[in-house]
């Protein structure tokens, strides 16, 4: 049986490979990858423009769907004024973002749970994730929803997807529950989107 990411244990044999992220300012990270979890072995594309093209330097950020962590601790350490939060469903994503965010010597909240259950009375200055268009509109739908109640006033978020492969889908969704969104990156047919709590 296929068994994506998405998955709160994932079954699969553990195997763990060290990745290295290089930004186009030069600077060089690296994190450890397990398998069953989202991007094993490799620097995820997508993540990576997000990581680039983000508008947030500051404030209390969550890093929502974090993975192994690679767009939460790659921006606390470009932007140390951030204070850092991070979950994920899948608990080896958990495990290995809280490897990953010590190997890196930076400070963060990370917890594992389903989207928003773990941060219940969290408010956050911005949301940032690269949602698991994998698991469904569903799942995408109630991330963006529920951003907006997490959200102080003229909070945003911001989120990355392909456009031809559900962005331009995500994209509207935003502008619905938000009434507002721009995008911040048109990059190979991926797009980083923005929408402000107003």
């Amino acid at each position: 049986m296929f068994e994506h990411y998405y998955t709160e244990n994932p079954t699969s044999q553990l195997r763990v490979k060290e990745v290295e992220l290089k930004l186009s300012n030069g600077h060089i990270y690296k994190f450890k990858t397990p398998s069953g979890v989202y991007s094993f072995g490799k620097i995820d594309k997508a993540s990576k423009i997000l990581i680039e093209y983000t508008s947030i330097k500051t404030g209390k950020v969550l890093d929502i769907g974090c993975g192994y962590g690679l767009i939460g601790i790659t921006l606390k350490k470009e932007y140390p004024e951030i204070e850092l939060y991070m979950s994920d469903i899948n608990k080896r994503a958990v495990e290995f973002a809280k490897i990953n965010a010590k190997e890196n010597n930076i400070e963060a909240i990370i917890k594992q749970g389903n989207l928003y259950d773990v941060w219940e009375n969290f408010i956050f200055d911005h949301i940032i994730s690269n949602p698991p268009i994998v698991a469904g509109k569903e799942v995408w739908m109630e991330l963006i929803t529920n951003a907006y109640t997490h959200l102080k006033k003229s909070g945003s978020l911001e989120l990355v997807a392909y456009h031809n492969k559900g962005g331009r889908r995500i994209k509207e969704f935003m502008k619905e529950i938000f009434g507002n969104v721009e995008e911040l990156c048109k990059k190979g047919g991926i797009r980083v989107y923005k929408s402000i709590r107003l």
